[in-house]
């Protein structure tokens, strides 16, 4: 059996520009919301904008930081914290983990891959 590599294709969502530092923003993605997160406009992060606890578009609006090493943010509704690497709950709930996006950035522009 042959496994053929799938080629990613990277969408253009946004420029660099239009996000402010150590934050995060909302972009709609095939019908879908994506939180893309920045800290110092030099790493980025993406995941799904749906809190899994809820499941209310709003995760774009929290607190990002670090907590024992890793890149978080903390959904502002009820403060729950999520891995921004993996998707993952810091709270240890298996069952609430973000999907998570493959995010570059090249020649001021933004993109998530497909």
């Amino acid at each position: 059996m042959t496994v053929q590599a799938v080629e990613k294709i990277w969408v253009d969502v946004a420029a660099v520009d239009e996000f402010v530092p150590n934050g995060g923003r909302a972009v709609l993605l095939e019908e879908k919301q994506i939180a893309i997160f920045n800290f110092n406009l030099t790493e980025w992060y993406a995941t799904a904008n749906q809190c899994p606890h809820k499941q209310q578009n709003l995760l774009s609006r929290g607190l990002i930081g670090n907590q024992c090493d890793l890149r978080k943010v903390a959904c502002p509704l009820h403060k729950h914290t999520f891995d921004l690497e993996t998707g993952e709950h810091l709270g240890g709930n298996p069952e609430w983990v973000l999907e998570t996006f493959e995010i570059k950035v090249e020649d001021g522009r933004v993109y998530l891959a497909v």
